[in-house]
């Protein structure tokens, strides 16, 4: 991770499936004002996919993926349109 990066929140969604951790980024990101950034912790391997989707459709800035084999963490800035 950046270490300039300020982390507002984080959210760990470890042992949910798709589409939890999509669904669940996306509420925690709602209560997040733009430009705040959310750390995602998940340990599903659709995430590396779906993560990555659910920003640029959203509006949102992936900051950083650290794909550590079995658990995938995601820095997420949240965008002003979102």
């Amino acid at each position: 991770m950046d270490t300039d990066m300020t982390v507002t929140a984080t959210l760990d969604t470890s042992g949910l499936l798709c589409p939890l951790p999509v669904y669940k980024a996306a509420m925690a990101l709602k209560q997040l004002d733009p430009g705040q950034v959310l750390e995602l912790i998940c340990t599903d391997p659709g995430s590396l996919e779906d993560i990555p989707a659910m920003t640029r459709q959203r509006g949102d800035r992936l900051l950083e993926t650290d794909d550590r084999g079995k658990t995938q963490i995601f820095w997420i800035e949240k965008g002003v349109t979102t």
